[in-house]
């Protein structure tokens, strides 16, 4: 699985770096690391949507610390379990 998180002007002001810590110790915690590559995308074409994440070909927009954990588990835990 690869993931992609924007780190542009727009998604870097509304905390795209936040998410991908978030993202990284979720992949620890659940013992996924190793299976998901993640990785800074400097435009998703969503700049208006928060910040937005591509989960393989899927787009996330609107990712917070507060809709995280919803976003994990729909997205990326799902894909691997």
């Amino acid at each position: 699985m690869n993931i992609y998180i924007c780190v542009g002007s727009s998604c870097h002001l509304k905390g795209s770096y936040n998410i991908i810590n978030l993202m990284k110790e979720a992949l620890e915690k659940n013992s996924l690391s190793d299976k998901v590559n993640v990785s800074a995308a400097f435009c998703l074409g969503r700049c208006t949507d928060g910040v937005t994440i591509k989960v393989d070909d899927e787009i996330i927009t609107g990712v917070s610390p507060d809709n995280f954990n919803d976003i994990f588990d729909k997205y990326v835990l799902k894909g691997n379990l």
